[in-house]
């Protein structure tokens, strides 16, 4: 039995070094001098569930949900604590909550509270939930606070409710109610302010193109679809309310539901960046005082095959590079079956954390996005399989949704590969490598991007093949004395960010298969 155990681990041994071996070495040539785009944040949002944990969940959950997100702290081995968000997404709802079962909506949970009562006062006790996380995100260092709104009030929209019941692809927002709507959102960032909590960014729209329409009783979420020419009518009517409320709130537009929508497409919302952003457009948003030259968009249902998915990012670059205007990627969960990738059956975690993770990099790196924000933080859902809608995972006990547990997922380190150590005001630095893969190619096989500010190098690589991969970064930096440290995420439950301290004497790094990994040097 001794001996036949000492030649199986003999026989793993030469296999481990001989994939070793045969592995390929890239080299990764940065000049901190070649600089791409800025990098503003890395955010998520809190949407739905965030109202029933924070009410009625165990404390320590929600401390932990907290901390897993925001905490840019290490612990006693130098292992990340959270993943360091440099942004959060708070949903002011559309007062479907309080409507109940008449709302129309069938999951409770996606029924959102309203600050706006019916005679036009504001209850400020309402989204209690919501508003934790959200103080939470403000008490751990989070840069950016997004208030977004996917319905105005039910009490000026169309029908009373928060989704549409007819399909016209018209706003749900009444004509009359235009200036009512844009001063309940001034309304809204006013009182927070007062309270200490200050939003950066208003959204007034999100996903426009949709039709948001489900017949009575049948909803699914608060939702509208908005033309074109009624977004540039918002997005006016609230520039100048925040004016003349003295409110330094920036507007976040438009929230497009496909990236393709940004250059591209037909029907009521299409080519979003030609339309507000260039000076000869009848739309034109140019020179509104709270409105930055970005746009936003959402890498929903754009992920599907290497070639296609690179080639839209490549398109919202050049167009939004033609108008002088910044792209946020603002909404992403793996709602299509891009992150399949042709396979069948329950998809692992590490299999969704490294599809999150390209899908993360082909914005960045192909569509030059200025910041990177995931959907939904959490859902139920299982932890070790298909999770595919979160970060977090959390597992009710009962159907009133008064507790449960949660458990952390391979995405949530996946993301914060790039956001613990990305930090705002870095800029994506270009990437030259030997190994003459094309961008398809190494879609599936070493992906590499680098960020860079005055203080830190930061390298991100996804290694998607089956074997290992070596890096030799190239530099000036690596030459330093001193040492580096990276930060692992494999398949291994154990393993999540795991730090490794190493000299700058070693030119190489190996990057094993199916893994994700984050490379950190001190300037």
């Amino acid at each position: 039995m001794k001996f036949t155990f000492g030649i199986l681990f003999l026989a793993l041994l030469l296999s481990f070094q001989s994939s070793a071996q045969s592995a390929k070495t890239v080299s990764i040539k940065i000049d901190l001098k070649h600089k791409a785009q800025r990098i503003d944040n890395f955010g998520a949002a809190g949407a739905w569930f965030s109202e029933g944990v924070a009410k009625y969940w165990p404390t320590e959950n929600r401390e932990k949900m907290a901390q897993w997100l925001f905490s840019k702290e290490l612990d006693a081995a130098g292992n990340p604590k959270g993943i360091g968000l440099s942004a959060w997404r708070f949903n002011i709802g559309g007062g479907t909550a309080e409507q109940g079962d008449s709302s129309g909506i069938v999951d409770f949970r996606r029924r959102a509270e309203g600050f706006l009562n019916s005679d036009g006062s504001y209850d400020w006790t309402k989204q209690s939930g919501y508003l934790w996380f959200t103080k939470k995100a403000q008490y751990y260092g989070v840069e950016n606070l997004i208030a977004f709104s996917n319905t105005p009030p039910v009490q000026f929209t169309e029908n009373g409710l928060g989704y549409k019941t007819v399909k016209d692809f018209k706003s749900n927002l009444r004509a009359d109610q235009y200036e009512n709507y844009a001063r309940f959102l001034t309304d809204v960032l006013t009182h927070f302010k007062k309270d200490n909590l200050a939003f950066d960014y208003i959204s007034p729209v999100n996903e426009p193109q949709w039709d948001w329409y489900h017949p009575y009783g049948k909803g699914n979420q608060e939702g509208t679809p908005w033309k074109n020419e009624e977004i540039a009518k918002v997005n006016k009517v609230l520039d100048a309310a925040l004016t003349k409320a003295g409110l330094a709130t920036k507007i976040l537009t438009t929230e497009a539901g496909q990236l393709d929508f940004l250059y591209g497409k037909t029907g009521h919302a299409n080519r979003q960046t030609q339309a507000f952003f260039d000076q000869k457009s009848d739309l034109s948003l140019n020179g509104l005082s709270h409105l930055p030259k970005i746009i936003g968009g959402h890498s929903y249902f754009t992920d599907k095959g290497d070639s296609s998915r690179i080639a839209i990012r490549e398109h919202v670059a050049d167009t939004t590079k033609k108008y002088g205007v910044d792209f946020w990627q603002t909404e992403y969960s793996m709602l299509g079956a891009g992150y399949k990738e042709g396979k069948t059956g329950p998809i692992p975690a590490i299999d969704c954390a490294l599809f999150l993770s390209k899908v993360i990099h082909d914005d960045l790196v192909y569509g030059n996005a200025c910041a990177w924000q995931l959907w939904n933080s959490w859902e139920p859902g299982k932890a070790d399989f298909d999770t595919r809608y979160y970060v977090i995972a959390l597992s009710p006990s009962n159907k009133e949704f008064t507790d449960g547990t949660v458990t952390e997922t391979k995405n949530l380190w996946a993301l914060g590969h790039y956001s613990r150590f990305v930090r705002p005001g870095m800029s994506r630095i270009v990437v030259v490598r030997n190994d003459g893969l094309s961008k398809v190619e190494r879609a599936q096989d070493l992906m590499v991007s680098a960020f860079a500010n005055e203080k830190q190098v930061v390298l991100v690589a996804v290694n998607y093949s089956s074997e290992p991969r070596i890096m030799q970064p190239e530099g000036d930096f690596v030459k330093k004395k001193g040492s580096f440290s990276t930060y692992l995420t494999s398949a291994d439950t154990a393993v999540n960010m795991q730090r490794t301290i190493i000299k700058r004497g070693n030119s190489t790094i190996t990057v094993p298969a199916r893994s994700m990994m984050t490379i950190v040097y001190d300037l």
